[in-house]
């Protein structure tokens, strides 16, 4: 989108991916997107929404919303395209998983926190259900 009045203004479309943990195995469908905006500090605000689905068939909407931010010279290798270990900037996002799939109905109540950062052109994140 490109600068806007709260800052540079992105849409990034979600195009696949895997789900791959303990509790939850799927497929990440190209069905969703990451809108961000950059504020003039570095600071990322970000906003996914994206769905899983899995091997049984269910779908399970993603809604994860969080910060990121990193040095000058951090920022300019990740726009550069170069893989920076997440370890040398900071990336959380706070998420609420809901499906409507009876063997996943306990994502509709409970919370999740992800770290994580860009791999190369792709997003890796650790997701953990806060209990």
């Amino acid at each position: 989108m490109g600068s806007a009045p709260a800052g540079v203004r992105r849409i990034i479309p979600i195009i696949g991916g895997r789900a791959s943990g303990p509790l939850i195995e799927g497929k990440i469908l190209g069905v969703g997107a990451d809108w961000q905006t950059v504020f003039e500090s570095g600071v990322a605000d970000l906003d996914a929404r994206y769905a899983i689905e899995t091997p049984e068939g269910a779908v399970i909407e993603v809604i994860s919303q969080g910060i990121r931010h990193a040095s000058a010279e951090v920022a300019a290798r990740i726009a550069a395209g170069e893989t920076v270990a997440p370890a040398e900037y900071y990336m959380r996002t706070a998420i609420r998983l809901e499906s409507g799939h009876p063997s996943y109905s306990w994502v509709n109540r409970a919370i999740f926190l992800a770290a994580g950062g860009k791999i190369g052109s792709t997003v890796q994140l650790s997701v953990f259900r806060v209990d």
